[in-house]
Formats: C-alpha cells, sequence, structure tokens
C-alpha cells in the first residue's frame, strides 16, 4: 500500500509520492481550503476592511446563494452583518486599550512590591523581626492596592487574606 499523505487542510490522504503531492497541492481544491483556513484567523478589522471595499453580490441578495460561495469577488454580509462586525472590532479595539492599562496596573504593583521589600529591609537590619511581623498581621486593605481589589472574579489565591487571618482546624489529618 506504501506511505500516505494527509492534508489537513482539505482533510483527506492519498498515496504519497511526488506526482500525487504536487497535483494535490496545486490544485484549485487545496487551494480554495488553505485560504479558508487562514481567513479564519484573520484579524476582524482586516475583515471589515475588505467587505466594506467589496460591492454587494446580486445574486446573492436575490437568490440567497452564490455559486462562487466564499471565493465570489463580491459582498455576502448583509448591512447587519456589516454592523455586528463593526461593534466586533470596536469592542477589539477597546479591550486592547484596555489591556495598556493592565500593564499599568502591572508596573503599579511591581512598584507596590519593591517599595514593600525596602521597608522589609530597612526594618529587618534593624533586628526588628517581631515588630515588623505583628504591623504585616495587623494590615488592613488599604496596603493592598486597590487596582487588585476592583478586579472581578479573582481567583482564591490572589484574594487577600479576611480579617484576623486563615482559619485552621488543629486537629485536621491531611493525606
Amino acid at each position: 500500500m506504501g506511505k500516505r499523505y494527509y492534508c489537513d487542510y482539505c482533510d483527506r490522504s492519498f498515496q504519497d509520492n511526488m506526482h500525487n503531492r504536487k497535483k494535490h497541492l496545486n490544485g484549485v481544491q487545496h487551494h480554495r481550503a488553505k485560504k479558508a483556513w487562514f481567513d479564519h484567523f484573520r484579524d476582524t478589522a482586516a475583515i471589515l476592511y475588505d467587505e466594506q471595499a467589496k460591492k454587494p453580490c446580486r445574486k446573492f441578495l436575490t437568490k440567497g446563494i452564490c455559486d462562487f460561495g466564499s471565493n465570489c469577488r463580491f459582498s455576502h454580509m448583509s448591512e447587519e452583518d456589516m454592523f455586528n462586525l463593526q461593534r466586533q472590532v470596536e469592542d477589539e479595539r477597546q479591550l486592547r486599550e484596555g489591556s495598556e492599562g493592565q500593564i499599568m496596573l502591572g508596573r503599579s504593583v511591581e512598584e507596590w512590591l519593591s517599595r514593600r521589600e525596602k521597608k522589609r529591609s530597612a526594618l529587618g537590619s534593624k533586628g526588628d523581626l517581631k515588630t515588623m511581623e505583628d504591623r504585616e498581621e495587623g494590615q488592613t486593605e488599604s496596603n493592598i492596592i486597590q487596582q487588585l481589589l476592583s478586579i472581578p472574579d479573582l481567583p482564591p489565591s490572589l484574594l487577600p487574606p479576611p480579617p484576623g487571618g486563615w482559619r485552621v482546624k488543629v486537629n485536621t489529618e491531611w493525606g
């Protein structure tokens, strides 16, 4: 039977030899499948730009189907689809601008950690370790960066400890 070549784009396999592989890779069906695969990962802004540049397909508008399908030179999007795509592009843009704000949040966390480390090292060099631990136990949420508390649905590992600390049962069996 011999080796078989499997094409991920076309989802088919055939006997692997130079003639068959070359014939398949140069075929129209393979090129269409490859284009469809890469179009699936295109940026929505690029899709919107391309669709706005195209004229509407008359055959698709009248009959609801076009012989060329996704390879048609004309746009098959309705006005509602275009509006939804524009809204999606704007949402993505706002999300990207929000992620820039997250970078700023990261910087403020780093600043907070560096200030905390400086305080710890200053207190540690004086030999006041016991008083430092007492202060940390009495720490309130005011020392915790408010930006961190404003993030909804934080995982439990990132939530601040409850006032008074975590409850621990003395007679707990592990394992």
